[in-house]
């Protein structure tokens, strides 16, 4: 398990457009579809990542707290599945449903999207504003696999309620930290 941190994409930046097949609607969604009205958050996870594990109940919670007060989640999974057949599409959609993710649960097969958003490791996290630039991109919490502090999301909340009442994100943003994305050679 070698500790990846995030590239924290300039603040600013527009989100990147993309359209990528849903594993548990089957369907291909983009971010025009499930941008929020007041904010969008864009998460690079995986299914065999022991920090996602670490932390999907609290991503959970967050997306069903914060979905009614106008913030849209994604989760996108890029990593190469044939060196990670764990991390493939019918396995995705296993894992979304086991967990009864709140959110679509993308497959970027290309890895194009993880590229375009200069993704890292898993979980990577993204919050874009109403006008899809990015407000926030860093850690969930300060939670890690085995260091004793509890799984909060403060970070991501934090940066959530700044983005809903209008006010500039206040917390410090620290890069997020997982396992590498499993690049294609």
């Amino acid at each position: 398990m070698a500790a990846t941190l995030s590239n924290m994409m300039q603040l600013g930046t527009l989100a990147p457009d993309f359209s990528l097949l849903d594993t548990k609607s089957n369907k291909v969604l983009g971010l025009q579809n499930l941008r929020g009205s007041k904010a969008t958050v864009v998460m690079f996870i995986c299914n065999h990542c022991p920090f996602v594990k670490h932390v999907n109940s609290e991503l959970i919670k967050i997306a069903n707290e914060y979905q009614g007060k106008g913030v849209g989640f994604v989760a996108i999974s890029s990593n190469d599945i044939e060196s990670y057949p764990e991390d493939g599409p019918e396995q995705m959609k296993i894992v979304a449903e086991k967990l009864h993710y709140p959110f679509p649960y993308l497959f970027d097969e290309t890895q194009e999207v993880a590229r375009s958003y200069d993704a890292a490791c898993t979980p990577d996290f993204y919050i874009f504003d109403k006008n899809l630039a990015c407000a926030y991109r860093g850690q969930l919490d300060d939670s890690r696999p085995g260091n004793n502090i509890s799984v909060t999301g403060k970070d991501l909340r934090q940066a959530l309620d700044d983005i809903i009442a209008q006010q500039p994100v206040t917390i410090n943003q620290k890069p997020s930290m997982g396992c590498n994305i499993k690049w294609k050679n």
